[in-house]
C-alpha cells in the first residue's frame, strides 16, 4: 500500500532542505524527505575527509532566511557546516517528515491520475502530485579507469569514504588526483604519513584562501546588530559575482587573477623545477579553480614526492608510471572527484508514454531551467543541468530552484491540475542558448578538458552567465512555458 502525499523529496541535503522550507512557507505540509543515509546533510554528511571544508564564505554559503552569526571561520569546516544543516532540519520541523535509509530506486509517472509512484530500495511506496529531486552529485565517487586498480593488496579508498580506521601515520601513501578534496586532505595527510606520492595528471589554478577565525567579538556583532550579517553576505556576494566575468570571457580581469595565482605559486613554491609543473598550462576557470593556503607549502615538505609522469597500471604493491617507475605503497587514497555526469543514473525514472530519463538524456541532459524536463511532468530537479557555479555559491542557486519548484506546485494544487509539463520548444530554445552562451565562454575555449563536459565535450554543468540573471529568470513561474492538463 502506497502512502499518499502531496510532494516527495529525494535527499535531504541542501538542495532537500530548502525545498521543505520553502514547501511549509507555503502552508503545504502533505510531504515526506526520502534520505538514503542515517542523517540529513548530503554531501556534508558524506565528505569527512581530514581538512574538509567549503570553499564559499561561510556567511554565503548559508540559507538567506537562516543567517547564522556563530560561524567560527571565513570559510566553514565541514563538521560545522553539517550541524548547521541539523539546526535548520529541527528548527524548521522537518524531522517528522524525514524517514531515513530510504533509498530511491525507481520512479514511474502515471499520466492518468497526474502521480508520481516512487519506491525505495527497502520495498516502501508513495505516490505524490509532485516529485523533486535534490539527491545532488557530490557524494558518487568516481573512479579512474586505470587498468589493475583491483589487484592492489593494500588499503585503497576514496576521498568521499574516507576510512576513518586506517591510520596513515607512518605509512608510505599514494594520493590519486589534484582536485577541490584533494589539496584539502594532502596537508594533513603530508604531516602524518611517512612518504606521500602525489600523482598529478594536470595542476590547478589555486587562488589564496585567505581563511581566518572569527573572534568572539565579531561573532557577537553579528549576532546582536541587526542587519549586519545580511550586510556582510549581500558584500560577499556581490564581491564574488563579478568574478563571473572572468570565466565569461577573457578580459583584463581574467589576467589580473592568473597573475595572483602565479604570485601566490612563487611565493610558496621557492623550488623552480617543482614551481613550473604547479603552473597550469590552460586558462584560469577552465576547470574549477581552488582555494588553499597550506597545499603548495605541504608539497615542500621532503617526504611528499610530486609525480607527474602518467599512470600505467596499479599492482598488488602500489602504482606503476609509463617511466617505468614502481611506487611502492601502503594506501592508496582517490581524490578523484565525483560522477556528476550519471547523478540520477542510479533511479529509474520514467515519465509520460514510458520515457525513462536517462536514456532520453542519452548522456546529454536537456532541461528547461536546470528544473524541469519535457515529458516528464511534476518533476523538479535542483542542482540540475547547468545550474552549477564556477564563482559564487551553490546555495543562491539553489534557493532560486526550490522557490521555482514550489510555485509550480502551488499552481498544481490552486487550479487543481492534474499536470505541468514544459514545452518541448521551450526547453529547446532554452538549451540552445545555453550553447550559444557557453560557446565563447572559458570552459570551451580555454584549452583543457574537465569533469563539467560530457565526452562531446558539451558543457553540461555550469550556468553560463550570472546567477542574478538565473534569479530573475526563475523568479516567476510562467504557465505559458508549459502544457497544462486539468
Amino acid at each position: 500500500m502506497a502512502q499518499e502525499v502531496d510532494v516527495v523529496i529525494v535527499g535531504a541535503g541542501i538542495s532537500g532542505l530548502a525545498s521543505a522550507i520553502y514547501l511549509k512557507q507555503a502552508g503545504i505540509e502533505s510531504f515526506v524527505l526520502l534520505e538514503k543515509g542515517g542523517e540529513v546533510g548530503g554531501t556534508w554528511r558524506e565528505n569527512t575527509y581530514p581538512g574538509a571544508a567549503c570553499d564559499v564564505p561561510s556567511h554565503l554559503y548559508s540559507f538567506s532566511f537562516e543567517p547564522n552569526p556563530h560561524w567560527s571561520h571565513a570559510f566553514s569546516p565541514q563538521a560545522e557546516i553539517l550541524e548547521y544543516l541539523k539546526h535548520c532540519a529541527r528548527k524548521y520541523g522537518l524531522l517528522p517528515h524525514l524517514r531515513f535509509h530510504a533509498q530511491v530506486n525507481e520512479a514511474e509517472f502515471d499520466e492518468a491520475q497526474g502521480k508520481w509512484t516512487v519506491r525505495t530500495r527497502d520495498g516502501q511506496r508513495f505516490r505524490a502530485r509532485a516529485l523533486v529531486l535534490g539527491n545532488g552529485a557530490l557524494h558518487l565517487p568516481a573512479f579512474p579507469e586505470i587498468a589493475g586498480r583491483e589487484r592492489f593488496q593494500g588499503t585503497a579508498f576514496h576521498s568521499a569514504q574516507w576510512r576513518h580506521d586506517y591510520d596513515l601515520t607512518d605509512k608510505t601513501v599514494a594520493v590519486i588526483g589534484t582536485g577541490a578534496s584533494a589539496i584539502q586532505f594532502v596537508p594533513q595527510v603530508a604531516a602524518r604519513a611517512r612518504k606521500l606520492y602525489l600523482f598529478q595528471r594536470n595542476p590547478p589554478w589555486i587562488l589564496p584562501r585567505l581563511d581566518k577565525a572569527f573572534s568572539e567579538a565579531r561573532r557577537r556583532l553579528f549576532s546582536r546588530v541587526p542587519g549586519l550579517a545580511r550586510l556582510y553576505r549581500s558584500a560577499l556576494y556581490w564581491n564574488l559575482e563579478w568574478h563571473a566575468v572572468a570565466f565569461l570571457r577573457k578580459t583584463w580581469f581574467t589576467r589580473l587573477i592568473e597573475w595572483v595565482s602565479r604570485r601566490h605559486l612563487e611565493a610558496s613554491v621557492p623550488d623552480v623545477a617543482l614551481r613550473a609543473r604547479l603552473t597550469p598550462r590552460y586558462r584560469l576557470g577552465c576547470k574549477r579553480v581552488l582555494v588553499s593556503d597550506d597545499y603548495y607549502p605541504a608539497l615542500n615538505r621532503p617526504n611528499v614526492e610530486l609525480v607527474t609522469e602518467g599512470i600505467e597500471s596499479i599492482g598488488p604493491r602500489g602504482v606503476r608510471t609509463r617511466d617505468g617507475v614502481e611506487h611502492e605503497v601502503d594506501a592508496i587514497v582517490y581524490g578523484t572527484g565525483f560522477d556528476v555526469a550519471h547523478y540520477l543514473s542510479p533511479i529509474r525514472i520514467v515519465g509520460r508514454e514510458g520515457r525513462e530519463l536517462n536514456e532520453s538524456w542519452n548522456g546529454t541532459p536537456s532541461t528547461y531551467l536546470g528544473i524541469t524536463v519535457s515529458g516528464f511532468p511534476n518533476l523538479f530537479l535542483l542542482m540540475g543541468p547547468n545550474t552549477g557555479l564556477g564563482h559564487n555559491s551553490m546555495i543562491f542557486m539553489i534557493e532560486a530552484q526550490a522557490r521555482y519548484a514550489v510555485q509550480c506546485i502551488q499552481a498544481l494544487r490552486s487550479q487543481d491540475l492534474r499536470w505541468l509539463d514544459v514545452r518541448p520548444g521551450v526547453q529547446a530554445a532554452f538549451t540552445e542558448s545555453l550553447r550559444e552562451k557557453m560557446r565563447e565562454t572559458v570552459w570551451q575555449t580555454g584549452g583543457c578538458r574537465s569533469w563539467y563536459q560530457t565526452p562531446e565535450g558539451h558543457n553540461v554543468t555550469l550556468w553560463p552567465g550570472f546567477t542574478f540573471d538565473y534569479w530573475l529568470r526563475t523568479r516567476q513561474v510562467h504557465l505559458g512555458d508549459y502544457t497544462v492538463r486539468l
